[in-house]
C-alpha cells in the first residue's frame, strides 16, 4: 500500500470524525456535572482512532521486509486494556455505594468508538455514538421504570436496646431494607449502630427522619 496523501487526508478525516463522536458524548456527561467531561471524551476517542490508524499502517514500509510480522490486532487489546485503567481511577466507594460507574463505562465506549471510526467502520462508530447519547437522555428521565432502589448509610446512638427494636419496626414500616448491620455496646450502655439500607423506588427518606425523631431513644443520628 502506498500513503499518499489523499491517504492521510482520509486518515485525518477519521481523527476529526472520532473527536466529534467524543465531543458529543462528553457534552452529554459535562451538562450533567460528571468528572469525565468533553476534554477527556474527546481526546480519548481521537487518541484511540490515532492508535488503530498507526496499528493498521504505521508500519507499512517494513512488513514485506524478511523476516518480519504483525499482527494490528495487538495494539487494539492494549487500548482496550489500557482505557480500562483510566477507567478504574474514575470508579470511587463510599459508604458502600460504587460512584463513577457510569462514567468509566463511557469513557471505555469512547475508546472502542474512536478504534471504530480509526479502522473507518464511520456509519458504526456515528451509530454508537448517538445510541450511547439516546440512552443516557432517557435513562435520565424521571419515568418509574427507569429508577432503581436506592442505598444509604445511617448512624445512629441509641439509649439502649430497646430504641434499636423499634428503628428495626420503622424500617419495616416503611418496607425498608436493611442490608447490613455494625451494632457496638459502649461502657455507658449506650449503643451505636451503622446500618446499610436500601430504600423503596420513589422513597422520600424524610419519612423515616420523622420516625426516628418519634424515637426517644435515639440519641443522635446522621445520614
Amino acid at each position: 500500500m502506498t500513503i499518499t496523501l489523499l491517504t492521510q487526508v482520509d486518515w485525518l478525516i477519521r481523527l476529526i470524525i472520532a473527536g466529534i463522536c467524543g465531543y458529543a458524548i462528553g457534552y452529554e456527561r459535562n451538562s450533567r456535572s460528571k468528572n469525565a467531561g468533553i476534554r477527556t471524551h474527546l481526546i480519548v476517542s481521537l487518541s484511540a482512532a490515532l492508535m488503530i490508524i498507526v496499528s493498521k499502517y504505521g508500519f507499512m514500509d517494513i512488513i514485506n521486509l524478511q523476516g518480519v510480522g504483525l499482527d494490528p490486532s495487538r495494539v487494539a487489546a492494549q487500548v482496550v486494556s489500557g482505557i480500562g485503567f483510566l477507567g478504574a481511577g474514575m470508579i470511587f466507594v463510599h459508604n458502600q455505594s460504587v460512584n463513577g460507574l457510569t462514567t468509566a463505562a463511557g469513557i471505555w465506549a469512547t475508546s472502542g468508538i474512536g478504534m471504530a471510526i480509526g479502522s473507518g467502520l464511520y456509519f458504526i462508530g456515528v451509530a454508537a455514538t448517538l445510541l450511547i447519547i439516546i440512552f443516557q437522555i432517557i435513562l435520565h428521565q424521571n419515568f418509574r421504570w427507569t429508577k432503581a432502589a436506592v442505598n444509604d448509610h445511617l448512624h445512629l446512638k441509641l439509649a439502649d436496646m430497646e430504641g434499636f427494636y423499634r428503628v428495626q419496626d420503622s424500617l419495616k414500616e416503611n418496607k425498608i431494607t436493611l442490608l447490613n448491620l455494625k451494632l457496638v455496646r459502649h461502657q455507658d450502655g449506650t449503643f451505636s449502630a451503622d446500618l446499610n439500607l436500601k430504600f423503596p423506588t420513589d422513597y422520600d427518606s424524610v419519612l423515616l427522619l420523622k420516625h426516628l425523631e418519634a424515637n426517644d431513644k435515639i440519641q443522635k443520628i446522621e445520614f
